[in-house]
């Protein structure tokens, strides 16, 4: 989903009128948030925070140092940047009283979401090898 943002979502609003992308990003961002999906992205970052603490105290067990990365690639990386930066944008749009914010909140989200994407498909990766490499043991 935050490829498809980087890659040609934020570029297909960018191309529309800045009153009806700022009001389809609105729309995006506020239909976003349902239980099903804030489950997900919450349980990932508690999912993290798990990985990461196991891995602190099985350090000298093969592998916990890229459980470790996994973890901390997604924490920081994704959830990190998501609440740090995307969502505090998404909160300035909402609230913006004029198209003057449109086109600077399209660069700079897009160049966060791009960190979010590379965080999260480097993690995924990681952990994907992890668990790989333990199944052939």
């Amino acid at each position: 989903m935050f490829y498809a943002f980087s890659s040609f979502i934020m570029a297909a609003l960018a191309r529309v009128p800045p009153a009806e992308g700022m009001r389809a990003m609105n729309a995006i961002n506020v239909t976003v948030i349902t239980p099903s999906f804030m489950a997900l992205f919450m349980g990932a970052a508690v999912l993290g925070i798990a990985l990461a603490i196991w891995s602190l105290f099985s350090i000298s067990q093969a592998d916990s140092q890229l459980v470790l990365l996994g973890a901390l690639l997604y924490l920081l990386g994704c959830f990190g940047v998501t609440m740090a930066f995307n969502v505090p944008l998404n909160d300035q749009l909402a609230a913006a009283p004029t198209e003057a914010l449109w086109h600077s909140y399209l660069r700079t989200w897009t160049m966060w979401n791009s960190v979010r994407t590379a965080a999260a498909a480097l993690s995924s990766a990681v952990l994907v090898a992890v668990a790989l490499r333990q199944a052939a043991g």
